[in-house]
């Protein structure tokens, strides 16, 4: 399996960014997905949740502005950042919980993308 994560780049403060996550392999199911994020000093933290179903979760820090999505047709999920502030600063990094035919399910992470936040 491979998650390739992309979208991250250099945004203004207040502007928006819109990161995907794409996996790919012999997938039977995808279970929870989420992304986080790990910035300069900082350990990782879980920025927004999603469930099988459409129970969604959040930081605080990003309620109300982030939005996380998903097409499992596509075996992708997404993360909508609007109204980006300069703390929201780091690698972002995809995860997504999934079970191979055969196999029992596993934790499965992208890459890493940039999100930087800067005037």
């Amino acid at each position: 399996v491979q998650l390739q994560a992309s979208g991250g780049g250099l945004a203004q403060p207040g502007g928006s960014l819109r990161l995907s996550c794409a996996a790919s392999g012999r997938i039977y199911s995808i279970n929870s997905m989420g992304w986080y994020r790990q910035a300069p000093g900082n350990q990782r933290e879980l920025v927004a949740g999603i469930t099988s179903g459409i129970i969604t979760n959040y930081a605080e820090s990003v309620k109300g502005r982030f939005t996380i999505s998903k097409d499992i047709a596509k075996n992708t999920m997404y993360l909508q950042m609007n109204r980006l502030k300069p703390e929201d600063t780091g690698v972002y990094y995809c995860m997504m919980n999934i079970e191979l035919y055969g196999f029992a399910e596993h934790d499965y992470w992208g890459q890493g993308t940039l999100v930087t936040v800067s005037s």
